[in-house]
């Protein structure tokens, strides 16, 4: 893609720190996962939690993906971006009553439902509403990604799913009530995970569940997203290996005939398009290290403190040829406010400006105003 251009003169008429998207590369990112998922049956959504800006969500819609949401406010900002009401799927653990009752009046496509708990409240207020419930059930696979223990999904350790010991008794009770409207099967696995063999591993796994339960119709099996990102490279690898992603599925799940493939993919699809833009407030000269210090910090991007995780840090404004090392902070009240730590950068100083890179998916959404400060506005590219 080459070097990303960035409109400093429109950021220093701006008030940072800011979300700067890239809509070209998103636009590119879209047409590369339909040309790689372009199989029969075959149907992607995009997983709102990741980045839910309106502008994001409606090019998203625009290129024909469905909706993967977790409450009801992405629903409605779903659906606000024009996303059909059927192709938004609905998962998560703690689906309130009043989500599942709103859900049901409009029409979504598919409870991914968690729990015997949550099924039972689903039938319950389905009953009341005198509507079908659309539902897929989650079944955790016992697959471990290999990725940071917050972002893992598939073990039995973790909230999310059913159990498959418990599968034969939800299969049964979806089919005996007449409320539910049985989809299939959901499953994830976890997050950023970027060695494809986990997902081999979960087509073996759903091969085996198919091969359990031969004389029970399945329409479509779900395989959730987590496809990882280059967060190191973003400029040599700005677009994600969607076609080793979807061959890994193509060559290794055994689908029955008729039966449809869903994925739900977030991360790979907003990650590298979007870039936090901070300003310098201080270098700072400490004992035996400099800080650079800058006007955003964990509260609009909570990735570092949060995740340990690190994103590439640019100096998008400094002429200078010297290089320094700096620990790369923010302004927070908390110690794990910190970006970067013995960062190699062009000499730094007050007011330059600084990109934090890979930040389209779980930045802003995920942005507070902890501090009392203000949540960053967003500018796209024109």
């Amino acid at each position: 893609m080459g070097q990303t251009y960035f409109p400093v003169d429109r950021f220093r008429n701006a008030s940072t720190p800011l979300y700067y998207y890239d809509l070209h590369l998103l636009e590119a990112t879209l047409d590369e996962v339909k040309a790689c998922s372009s199989f029969p049956g075959y149907h992607v959504h995009y997983a709102v939690k990741a980045n839910a800006n309106q502008e994001i969500l409606r090019h998203i819609a625009a290129a024909g993906l469905g909706a993967d949401t977790v409450s009801l406010g992405e629903i409605k900002a779903a659906l606000g971006a024009g996303f059909p009401a059927p192709k938004i799927v609905f998962a998560g653990v703690g689906k309130t009553d009043e989500e599942i009752s709103m859900a049901l009046e409009l029409g979504i496509g598919c409870f991914n439902v968690e729990s015997e708990a949550e099924l039972r409240a689903i039938v319950a207020i389905a009953e009341k509403m005198g509507k079908k419930a659309p539902v897929a059930l989650r079944v955790n696979p016992e697959i471990d990604a290999h990725t940071h223990h917050y972002i893992t999904t598939g073990l039995a350790e973790n909230k999310f799913g059913i159990a498959l010991t418990m599968l034969d008794i939800l299969l049964d009770d979806c089919f005996k009530s007449e409320w539910i409207d049985f989809r299939g099967l959901h499953f994830h696995i976890g997050s950023q995970i970027t060695d494809l063999e986990p997902y081999r591993i979960l087509c073996e796994r759903i091969n085996g569940l198919q091969a359990k339960y031969p004389d029970i119709v399945i329409p479509s099996i779900n395989v959730g997203g987590g496809l990882g990102v280059d967060y190191d490279d973003p400029e040599g690898n700005p677009i994600p290996d969607f076609k080793g992603y979807f061959k890994v599925f193509k060559e290794n799940l055994q689908l029955r005939p008729g039966q449809e493939l869903h994925f739900e993919l977030g991360r790979a699809i907003v990650a590298q398009c979007g870039s936090l833009i901070c300003k310098v407030v201080y270098v700072k000269e400490g004992v035996g290290k400099k800080f650079v210090i800058l006007d955003g910090g964990m509260t609009a991007l909570i990735r570092p403190a949060l995740y340990q995780a690190h994103h590439k840090i640019e100096n998008i404004t400094s002429k200078s040829e010297e290089m320094e090392k700096y620990d790369v902070v923010g302004p927070i009240c908390e110690s794990s406010d910190v970006f970067g730590i013995e960062e190699v950068l062009p000499e730094t100083k007050r007011g330059d400006l600084i990109a934090l890179r890979s930040a389209g998916a779980y930045g802003e959404a995920m942005a507070s105003c902890y501090n009392c400060r203000a949540l960053p506005e967003a500018l796209f590219s024109r």
